[in-house]
């Protein structure tokens, strides 16, 4: 394939043609979210900038708390961006909480990724006293559904739900994505979840039936390889749906993944 060839491939922007349109709405949403429910927001669990949380408590606090990590390559957008996907499961009683974290190229993947385990570790000692108390189910979208799987292991997560992630990063090193990510042969090998050991809990793994053909295969190989241990989690292709329209399905109260994603609690 030529570079430009591997370019497209993973240019997710390009592929969907209203793209810009779906994000406008979707930050709109999002704002109106936040605005709505400002009493949990911005509160830092590290050192960096973007080191904050969002929180959406439940009326009770035992409730199940999803956790939602925003897409974007891992070097653009911001959890204030995402709050309305957080919408369905809230209104079925969820908590709910977006973490921040620094991007590409002023992090690593690597410190990416701990950054993510960093905030896991604060809404242990601190989630309580927001009202947040009960049983974690990460998820996230795109680079998002990549670190949902990355820091399934984390013992503060129940379950996850990666949407539309990229778990073998290898090709991403000949695209126009690691102009910033720069990834190193060790950065590959340790957080590509497709190399490591599979985590032992329930991970639901989605894609759009109209996403670009890496993100599909590599949601399709990732389920392939739990299954074949034996790990619980289904494949669930949303059908129709490309790399935007596939967050829908978790804004919306009846939407698909709002449905699995209680079936995970």
């Amino acid at each position: 394939m030529s570079r430009d060839e591997r370019d497209a491939a993973y240019n997710n922007t390009n592929a969907v043609k209203n793209s810009a349109e779906l994000n406008a709405a979707r930050e709109a949403q999002s704002a109106a979210f936040r605005k709505a429910h400002p009493q949990h927001l911005d509160l830092p669990y590290g050192p960096g900038e973007r080191n904050k949380w969002d929180l959406f408590p439940a009326a009770d606090p035992n409730a199940p708390c999803l956790v939602f990590v925003h897409g974007g390559y891992w070097q653009r957008n911001s959890r204030e961006m995402f709050a309305s996907l957080i919408e369905g499961p809230y209104a079925h009683g969820w908590a709910a909480a977006l973490p921040g974290y620094t991007l590409a190229p002023d992090a690593s993947l690597t410190e990416i990724v701990a950054e993510i385990n960093a905030a896991l570790d604060w809404l242990v000692a601190n989630g309580p006293a927001h009202g947040i108390n009960g049983k974690v189910v990460l998820s996230g979208w795109s680079a998002g559904g990549h670190l949902t799987a990355q820091c399934l292991d984390h013992p503060r997560v129940s379950a996850g739900l990666a949407i539309s992630g990229i778990f073998e990063l290898g090709p991403i090193r000949d695209t126009y994505l690691n102009e910033k990510l720069r990834l190193s042969d060790e950065e590959i090998a340790e957080l590509s979840p497709l190399r490591l050991p599979m985590v032992p809990k329930p991970l639901a793994i989605t894609y759009g039936t109209a996403e670009l053909p890496p993100l599909v295969a590599d949601s399709r190989a990732l389920h392939a390889k739990r299954s074949a241990e034996h790990l619980p989690g289904p494949l669930i292709p949303v059908a129709g749906a490309d790399h935007f329209t596939i967050t829908h399905e978790l804004r919306d109260a009846d939407g698909e993944l709002t449905r699995q994603l209680l079936l995970l609690a």
